[in-house]
């Protein structure tokens, strides 16, 4: 999804105008009193709000101009319902809206079948959620939203959960300019850890060859399950120094094992 490309949806983003607080004041009062000319130039004084939005989305693979447009109608509907009076920023207001919209977007085009009492039960709860948010000024609790629609917490959770768009385990989670540590790298192997290939002579002989620290980490790693997370901590480095000296380490085996 290329978020850097100056043309989206026919717009130039490197020539998008800013407001001042005073003219979007101004602006807004105008709206108010139904002037269309001062709606327009609102919106498009708004439109890197939008863009900027919808870089949260950079790893969904759908087209940035869907989003961008999806996004403008998230933005039209919180103009158009925006209280001036109730002395918040337009854009705490606006990007919930412009986020729920894309939400809404991308769960309606999922190729993942969800049963529709699912569905229901997650769209109360994000329009609660919503609704939560422009009352109060902040993100409401599961429990907020619970108490607001009347479902179990449980139930929200689970719904919740059903519709997220699935994530590649080869996803980077974090970078700090050298290897990205990816999600599958945060995931514990838990299962059949007596019978795994610990008990290969070779494999034995191949840890041998590894300094003492690495043997550490690959026996931390592989042969207790735990996460890169678990041994950064126990070992007091940081994750991507695990990702490095794990990747060094499988190399070196695979090269004596080969």
């Amino acid at each position: 999804m290329p978020v850097y490309k100056v043309e989206i949806c026919g717009v130039n983003t490197s020539r998008l105008p800013l407001l001042t607080n005073e003219e979007k004041e101004e602006l807004f009062c105008r709206i108010k009193a139904g002037d269309k000319e001062a709606r327009e130039a609102y919106i498009k004084g708004n439109l890197r709000l939008v863009l900027s939005v919808i870089q949260r989305f950079s790893g969904s693979g759908e087209n940035v101009d869907d989003l961008f447009q999806i996004g403008c109608i998230g933005l039209i509907k919180a103009i158009d319902n925006f209280d001036i009076s109730q002395n918040v920023k337009f854009s705490t207001y606006a990007v919930p809206m412009i986020l729920g919209e894309v939400r809404r977007y991308l769960r309606d085009n999922n190729s993942i079948r969800v049963s529709r009492s699912l569905r229901d039960t997650a769209y109360k709860a994000i329009y609660a959620r919503e609704g939560l948010t422009r009352r109060n000024a902040r993100e409401p609790s599961i429990v907020e939203i619970a108490e607001e629609i009347g479902i179990s917490k449980e139930e929200i959770t689970y719904a919740l959960d059903a519709i997220q768009t699935p994530v590649s385990l080869y996803e980077p989670v974090y970078t700090d300019g050298g290897d990205p540590l990816c999600v599958m790298d945060q995931i514990s192997d838990k299962k059949n850890l007596e019978e795994n290939w610990v008990e290969d002579i070779s494999l034995n002989e191949a840890m041998k060859r590894l300094p003492e620290r690495e043997r550490h980490i690959i026996g931390m790693r592989f042969f207790e399950g735990k996460t890169q997370t678990e041994v950064a901590e126990e070992i007091h480095i940081s994750q991507a120094q695990v990702s490095r000296l794990e990747k060094n380490a499988l190399k070196t085996m695979r090269g004596y094992l080969s």
